[in-house]
Protein backbone atom coordinates (compact mmCIF):
# COMPACT_ATOMS: atom_id res chain seq x y z
CA UNK A 1 0.00 0.00 0.00
CA UNK A 2 1.24 3.46 -0.92
CA UNK A 3 -0.18 6.82 0.08
CA UNK A 4 0.08 9.87 -2.19
CA UNK A 5 -0.63 13.32 -0.79
CA UNK A 6 -2.33 15.10 -3.68
CA UNK A 7 -3.02 18.29 -1.73
CA UNK A 8 -1.93 19.19 1.80
CA UNK A 9 -3.55 22.61 2.19
CA UNK A 10 -6.84 23.41 3.86
CA UNK A 11 -9.77 25.69 3.16
CA UNK A 12 -7.26 28.44 2.34
CA UNK A 13 -4.56 27.06 0.08
CA UNK A 14 -0.98 28.27 -0.33
CA UNK A 15 -0.42 30.62 -2.07
CA UNK A 16 -3.65 32.39 -1.25
CA UNK A 17 -4.84 34.36 -4.31
CA UNK A 18 -3.61 37.97 -4.26
CA UNK A 19 -1.80 37.47 -0.95
CA UNK A 20 1.72 38.91 -0.72
CA UNK A 21 2.80 37.60 2.68
CA UNK A 22 6.21 35.91 2.83
CA UNK A 23 4.72 32.40 2.85
CA UNK A 24 2.55 33.02 -0.22
CA UNK A 25 5.26 34.86 -2.14
CA UNK A 26 7.68 31.99 -1.59
CA UNK A 27 5.07 29.43 -2.60
CA UNK A 28 4.19 31.39 -5.73
CA UNK A 29 7.83 31.71 -6.75
CA UNK A 30 9.06 28.21 -5.86
CA UNK A 31 6.02 25.92 -6.20
CA UNK A 32 6.03 22.48 -4.56
CA UNK A 33 6.86 21.75 -1.76
CA UNK A 34 6.29 25.36 -0.66
CA UNK A 35 2.84 25.55 -2.29
CA UNK A 36 -0.18 23.56 -1.10
CA UNK A 37 -3.37 22.71 -2.96
CA UNK A 38 -6.67 21.65 -1.37
CA UNK A 39 -7.01 18.55 0.84
CA UNK A 40 -6.96 15.22 -0.99
CA UNK A 41 -5.24 11.85 -0.56
CA UNK A 42 -4.91 8.86 -2.89
CA UNK A 43 -4.38 5.31 -1.65
CA UNK A 44 -2.53 3.16 -4.18
CA UNK A 45 -3.52 -0.51 -4.05
CA UNK A 46 -7.25 -0.02 -3.66
CA UNK A 47 -6.77 3.02 -5.94
CA UNK A 48 -9.07 5.05 -3.74
CA UNK A 49 -9.39 8.83 -3.98
CA UNK A 50 -10.32 10.53 -0.71
CA UNK A 51 -12.07 13.90 -1.25
CA UNK A 52 -12.08 16.13 -4.32
CA UNK A 53 -11.09 19.79 -3.72
CA UNK A 54 -11.42 22.40 -6.46
CA UNK A 55 -7.90 21.80 -7.76
CA UNK A 56 -8.14 18.00 -7.95
CA UNK A 57 -7.66 18.12 -11.77
CA UNK A 58 -4.22 19.64 -11.38
CA UNK A 59 -3.38 17.32 -8.50
CA UNK A 60 -4.14 14.18 -10.50
CA UNK A 61 -2.33 15.45 -13.59
CA UNK A 62 0.90 15.91 -11.62
CA UNK A 63 0.46 12.66 -9.64
CA UNK A 64 1.65 9.09 -10.21
CA UNK A 65 -1.97 7.85 -10.40
CA UNK A 66 -2.74 5.56 -13.34
CA UNK A 67 -6.29 4.48 -12.40
CA UNK A 68 -9.02 5.53 -9.97
CA UNK A 69 -11.27 2.68 -8.80
CA UNK A 70 -13.28 4.58 -6.24
CA UNK A 71 -13.93 7.96 -4.64
CA UNK A 72 -14.94 8.36 -1.00
CA UNK A 73 -15.90 11.53 0.86
CA UNK A 74 -15.05 12.36 4.46
CA UNK A 75 -17.62 15.16 4.89
CA UNK A 76 -19.52 17.83 2.99
CA UNK A 77 -17.30 20.92 3.43
CA UNK A 78 -16.55 22.86 0.21
CA UNK A 79 -12.77 22.41 0.35
CA UNK A 80 -13.31 18.64 0.28
CA UNK A 81 -16.06 18.29 -2.34
CA UNK A 82 -16.16 21.16 -4.83
CA UNK A 83 -13.96 19.41 -7.40
CA UNK A 84 -16.39 16.49 -7.70
CA UNK A 85 -16.76 17.09 -11.45
CA UNK A 86 -13.47 15.20 -11.76
CA UNK A 87 -15.69 12.08 -11.69
CA UNK A 88 -17.11 13.08 -15.07
CA UNK A 89 -13.70 13.90 -16.50
CA UNK A 90 -12.31 10.53 -15.43
CA UNK A 91 -15.33 8.53 -16.62
CA UNK A 92 -17.17 10.09 -19.54
CA UNK A 93 -16.70 8.76 -23.07
CA UNK A 94 -17.33 11.59 -25.53
CA UNK A 95 -16.11 9.68 -28.61
CA UNK A 96 -18.09 6.44 -29.01
CA UNK A 97 -21.82 6.03 -29.60
CA UNK A 98 -23.30 4.54 -27.59
CA UNK A 99 -20.78 5.84 -25.02
CA UNK A 100 -18.51 3.42 -23.21
CA UNK A 101 -18.25 5.29 -19.91
CA UNK A 102 -15.90 3.96 -17.24
CA UNK A 103 -18.30 4.32 -14.23
CA UNK A 104 -16.36 5.12 -11.08
CA UNK A 105 -17.72 3.88 -7.74
CA UNK A 106 -18.49 6.74 -5.36
CA UNK A 107 -18.84 5.84 -1.68
CA UNK A 108 -20.82 7.98 0.76
CA UNK A 109 -20.73 7.19 4.48
CA UNK A 110 -24.12 7.47 6.12
CA UNK A 111 -23.98 11.06 7.40
CA UNK A 112 -22.13 12.27 4.32
CA UNK A 113 -24.98 10.91 2.20
CA UNK A 114 -27.50 12.79 4.36
CA UNK A 115 -25.51 16.03 4.29
CA UNK A 116 -24.95 15.84 0.52
CA UNK A 117 -28.74 16.07 0.12
CA UNK A 118 -28.71 19.37 2.03
CA UNK A 119 -25.45 21.20 1.26
CA UNK A 120 -23.87 22.54 -1.93
CA UNK A 121 -25.99 20.52 -4.36
CA UNK A 122 -23.62 17.58 -3.94
CA UNK A 123 -26.29 14.87 -4.05
CA UNK A 124 -27.97 16.31 -7.15
CA UNK A 125 -24.62 16.56 -8.89
CA UNK A 126 -23.63 12.96 -8.09
CA UNK A 127 -27.09 11.68 -9.08
CA UNK A 128 -26.62 13.40 -12.43
CA UNK A 129 -23.32 11.61 -12.92
CA UNK A 130 -25.03 8.30 -12.15
CA UNK A 131 -27.88 9.04 -14.57
CA UNK A 132 -25.33 9.79 -17.31
CA UNK A 133 -23.47 6.55 -16.68
CA UNK A 134 -20.35 8.14 -15.18
CA UNK A 135 -20.63 6.79 -11.64
CA UNK A 136 -22.19 4.23 -9.33
CA UNK A 137 -23.29 5.81 -6.04
CA UNK A 138 -22.87 3.55 -3.00
CA UNK A 139 -24.28 4.47 0.42
CA UNK A 140 -22.43 3.01 3.41
CA UNK A 141 -24.30 2.57 6.67
CA UNK A 142 -22.35 3.23 9.85
CA UNK A 143 -20.44 0.07 10.74
CA UNK A 144 -20.11 -1.08 7.13
CA UNK A 145 -16.78 -1.59 5.37
CA UNK A 146 -15.95 -1.67 1.68
CA UNK A 147 -13.34 -3.80 -0.05
CA UNK A 148 -11.24 -2.73 -3.03
CA UNK A 149 -8.46 -4.93 -4.41
CA UNK A 150 -8.15 -6.98 -1.19
CA UNK A 151 -8.04 -3.80 0.88
CA UNK A 152 -10.56 -3.13 3.65
CA UNK A 153 -11.74 0.45 4.13
CA UNK A 154 -13.75 1.15 7.27
CA UNK A 155 -15.28 4.64 7.70
CA UNK A 156 -16.11 5.79 11.24
CA UNK A 157 -17.40 9.02 12.72
CA UNK A 158 -15.20 11.41 14.65
CA UNK A 159 -16.41 13.43 17.65
CA UNK A 160 -17.64 16.06 15.17
CA UNK A 161 -20.01 13.38 13.98
CA UNK A 162 -20.68 14.66 10.47
CA UNK A 163 -17.03 13.86 9.65
CA UNK A 164 -15.58 10.42 8.95
CA UNK A 165 -12.08 9.06 9.28
CA UNK A 166 -10.98 5.82 7.64
CA UNK A 167 -9.15 2.70 8.77
CA UNK A 168 -7.47 1.07 5.77
CA UNK A 169 -6.07 -2.46 6.09
CA UNK A 170 -4.06 -4.52 3.63
CA UNK A 171 -1.12 -6.97 3.84
CA UNK A 172 -1.10 -6.85 7.65
CA UNK A 173 -0.73 -3.07 7.56
CA UNK A 174 -3.20 -0.66 9.14
CA UNK A 175 -3.49 3.02 8.23
CA UNK A 176 -5.64 5.70 9.85
CA UNK A 177 -6.62 8.64 7.65
CA UNK A 178 -8.48 11.54 9.23
CA UNK A 179 -8.62 14.39 6.75
CA UNK A 180 -10.10 17.09 9.00
CA UNK A 181 -11.97 18.03 12.18
CA UNK A 182 -10.26 16.32 15.15
CA UNK A 183 -12.01 18.60 17.65
CA UNK A 184 -12.80 16.68 20.89
CA UNK A 185 -11.85 13.29 19.39
CA UNK A 186 -10.30 10.61 21.59
CA UNK A 187 -8.66 7.66 19.78
CA UNK A 188 -10.36 4.32 20.40
CA UNK A 189 -8.57 0.99 20.77
CA UNK A 190 -8.97 0.00 17.11
CA UNK A 191 -6.60 2.75 15.97
CA UNK A 192 -3.98 2.59 18.72
CA UNK A 193 -0.59 1.60 17.32
CA UNK A 194 -1.47 1.81 13.61
CA UNK A 195 1.37 1.60 11.11
CA UNK A 196 0.61 5.08 9.78
CA UNK A 197 -1.67 7.84 11.08
CA UNK A 198 -2.52 10.78 8.84
CA UNK A 199 -4.14 13.65 10.73
CA UNK A 200 -5.00 17.33 10.23
CA UNK A 201 -2.42 19.60 11.84
CA UNK A 202 -4.95 21.78 13.65
CA UNK A 203 -5.00 25.51 14.34
CA UNK A 204 -1.89 27.21 15.68
CA UNK A 205 -2.87 29.27 18.71
CA UNK A 206 0.81 30.08 19.25
CA UNK A 207 3.74 30.12 16.87
CA UNK A 208 5.35 26.72 17.55
CA UNK A 209 8.92 28.02 17.19
CA UNK A 210 8.90 31.35 19.02
CA UNK A 211 5.80 31.07 21.23
CA UNK A 212 4.16 34.25 19.88
CA UNK A 213 0.37 34.24 20.18
CA UNK A 214 -1.11 34.04 16.69
CA UNK A 215 -4.84 34.18 17.47
CA UNK A 216 -6.70 35.92 20.31
CA UNK A 217 -7.68 33.67 23.18
CA UNK A 218 -11.40 34.23 22.58
CA UNK A 219 -11.29 33.51 18.84
CA UNK A 220 -14.43 31.50 17.88
CA UNK A 221 -12.40 29.04 15.79
CA UNK A 222 -11.33 27.29 19.01
CA UNK A 223 -14.92 26.11 19.54
CA UNK A 224 -14.87 24.31 16.21
CA UNK A 225 -11.29 23.27 15.48
CA UNK A 226 -8.64 21.34 17.37
CA UNK A 227 -5.51 23.32 18.12
CA UNK A 228 -2.06 22.07 17.18
CA UNK A 229 -1.43 21.40 20.89
CA UNK A 230 -4.57 19.24 21.05
CA UNK A 231 -3.48 17.42 17.89
CA UNK A 232 -0.17 16.54 19.55
CA UNK A 233 -2.06 15.06 22.51
CA UNK A 234 -3.95 12.85 20.06
CA UNK A 235 -0.64 11.87 18.44
CA UNK A 236 0.68 10.77 21.83
CA UNK A 237 -2.47 8.76 22.58
CA UNK A 238 -2.38 7.04 19.17
CA UNK A 239 1.15 5.70 19.63
CA UNK A 240 1.34 5.11 15.87
CA UNK A 241 4.52 3.87 14.21
CA UNK A 242 4.50 6.82 11.81
CA UNK A 243 2.51 10.08 11.95
CA UNK A 244 2.07 12.60 9.14
CA UNK A 245 0.16 15.85 9.65
CA UNK A 246 -1.66 17.55 6.78
CA UNK A 247 -4.51 20.03 6.07
CA UNK A 248 -2.09 22.92 6.60
CA UNK A 249 -3.87 26.26 6.36
CA UNK A 250 -2.36 29.41 4.87
CA UNK A 251 -3.68 31.37 7.87
CA UNK A 252 -1.30 29.46 10.15
CA UNK A 253 1.44 31.54 8.54
CA UNK A 254 4.23 28.94 8.63
CA UNK A 255 6.52 28.24 5.70
CA UNK A 256 7.67 24.83 4.49
CA UNK A 257 11.12 25.42 6.00
CA UNK A 258 9.59 26.35 9.36
CA UNK A 259 7.69 23.09 9.37
CA UNK A 260 10.94 21.21 8.73
CA UNK A 261 12.47 23.07 11.66
CA UNK A 262 9.44 22.21 13.78
CA UNK A 263 9.83 18.52 12.91
CA UNK A 264 13.34 18.60 14.39
CA UNK A 265 12.18 20.46 17.50
CA UNK A 266 9.37 17.98 18.14
CA UNK A 267 11.61 14.98 17.50
CA UNK A 268 14.08 16.27 20.09
CA UNK A 269 11.24 16.34 22.60
CA UNK A 270 10.23 12.76 21.80
CA UNK A 271 7.36 13.48 19.38
CA UNK A 272 8.16 11.94 16.00
CA UNK A 273 5.84 13.56 13.45
CA UNK A 274 6.24 14.65 9.87
CA UNK A 275 4.45 17.45 8.02
CA UNK A 276 3.08 16.43 4.65
CA UNK A 277 3.75 18.24 1.39
CA UNK A 278 2.03 18.09 -2.00
CA UNK A 279 3.10 15.14 -4.21
CA UNK A 280 4.60 13.27 -1.22
CA UNK A 281 4.61 9.47 -1.59
CA UNK A 282 4.73 7.20 1.44
CA UNK A 283 5.11 3.41 1.41
CA UNK A 284 3.37 1.62 4.26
Amino acid sequence: MKIEFLGTGGAITIPRPLCHCDVCLEARNKGVPFSRMGPSIFVHGPNLLIDTPEDIYHQINRSTISDVKGVIYSHWHPDHVMGRRIIESLSADWIHHPPQNKKIDVYLPEQVDIDFKTFLGSSDHLNFFESQGYANINQLKDGESLFLNNTKIFPFRLAEDYVYAFIIENDNKKVLIATDELNNWKPHKDVIGVDLAILPVGIFEFHPLNGERLLPEDHPVFKEEATFTETLEIVKALNAKHVILTHIEEVNGLSFNEFKELEKKLKSSGINVEFAYDTQLVNV
